[in-house]
C-alpha cells in the first residue's frame, strides 16, 4: 500500500491517522442538508467552518446522490460548484475534493483548484472520467455502485455482496491504471447506501477488512445514513450524530483510512480517541 499522499500543504500518511472528509452539498435536495448551503457565501462559510472543526478534506458536490435523486444538467452542476470553488480556493489551502461523475465538470473545476475527484460511479458513468483524471494527475476515489441514484435501491439483489464489490474494484482499478492513473492516486469506497439495503450495509462494515487485499486507502461514508436511522428509529438525519460515531469506530476498526462525514467536530473527537486506542 502506498505510504502517503501529498496534496498542497497536507501529507496523508495511511495507517497513522484516520482522516476526515467534510461534506459540503451545494444542492437543494441532498438527503440531510439539502438547501442549507445553496448560496456561494453560505457554502464558503460552511467549508471554512468544517476546516476549523478539523476536516482534512472538503468534499464539494453540486449533484445530489441520495436515493431517487434526478440528474441535473452539466451547466447547472457547474453553476453550483464553480463560484464556490473559485472563492474558497482564494481563502484556504485545504485539499478540496469534487464530488462528481462528469469529466467535463472535473476539467472546469481543475482550473479552480480542486485536488481530488470523488466519483460515486467508480469511473463508470462517463467514459472520459479516468483518462481526464489521469491527464490532470489528480487522485480519485472509486466508489462501488449499481445503477444510478434514481435506480440503485432497486438493484440490491447480490448473490455475493463482497465478492461483487471486489470484482468491481478489480476491473475499475485496472482500468484506472491502464488510463494512466498511478496506484498511489487511487482510493476505494465500498459505497455505503448505494445499491445496498440495511443488512448489506451492516455486512460491509463487518467485512470491510477484506478490501485491504487491494493495498489501497479505504474511504467509508456512513454519515447520517438511513441504516443508522433504522437502528435508532430516528427519521431525522441530523439527529443521527452518535449513531454515526459508532459506525465510524466500526469502520476504523476494520480498516478505513478516510471517513466522509457531515458532523466534523464530533467525529474528529471520536477519531482522536479511537485512533489512540486502536492505532
Amino acid at each position: 500500500m502506498p505510504n502517503q499522499l501529498k496534496i498542497r500543504d497536507s501529507c496523508f500518511q495511511w495507517g497513522k491517522h484516520t482522516y476526515l472528509m467534510g461534506v459540503l452539498n451545494i444542492t437543494p435536495d441532498s438527503f440531510s442538508d439539502g438547501g442549507d448551503f445553496n448560496s456561494t457565501d453560505a457554502a464558503v462559510e460552511q467549508a471554512k467552518a468544517l476546516e476549523t472543526a478539523g476536516a482534512d478534506i472538503i468534499d464539494i458536490g453540486g449533484q445530489s446522490t441520495r436515493p431517487g435523486a434526478e440528474q441535473i444538467s452539466v451547466s447547472e452542476e457547474l453553476d453550483r460548484v464553480i463560484p464556490v470553488l473559485q472563492k474558497l480556493r482564494k481563502e484556504t489551502s485545504i485539499p478540496i475534493s469534487l464530488d462528481t461523475t462528469r469529466a467535463s465538470v472535473v476539467k472546469a473545476a481543475f482550473d479552480c483548484g480542486i485536488d481530488i475527484v470523488n466519483d460515486i460511479s467508480g469511473g463508470t458513468f462517463d467514459p472520459e472520467m479516468l483518462s481526464t483524471v489521469a491527464s490532470l494527475e489528480l487522485p480519485i476515489v472509486l466508489m462501488h455502485i449499481r445503477g444510478n441514484p434514481e435506480t440503485m435501491q432497486q438493484m440490491t439483489d447480490y448473490k455475493d455482496l463482497l465478492g461483487e464489490i471486489n470484482n468491481f474494484f478489480k476491473v475499475q482499478i485496472a482500468q484506472a491504471i491502464a488510463k494512466g492513473i498511478s496506484q498511489e492516486n487511487i482510493i476505494i469506497d465500498p459505497g455505503i447506501g448505494f445499491a445496498k439495503n440495511y443488512e448489506q450495509n451492516l455486512e460491509i462494515f463487518r467485512r470491510l477488512s477484506e478490501l485491504r487485499t487491494f493495498n489501497l486507502p479505504i474511504l467509508v461514508g456512513p454519515s447520517r445514513k438511513s441504516f443508522i436511522g433504522k437502528i435508532l428509529n430516528q427519521p431525522d438525519p441530523k439527529a443521527r450524530v452518535w449513531g454515526t460515531a459508532a459506525a465510524c469506530c466500526a469502520a476504523i476498526l476494520n480498516g478505513a483510512d478516510i471517513l466522509r462525514v457531515h458532523d466534523v467536530k464530533q467525529m474528529r473527537e471520536v477519531c482522536l480517541v479511537f485512533d489512540a486506542l486502536h492505532r
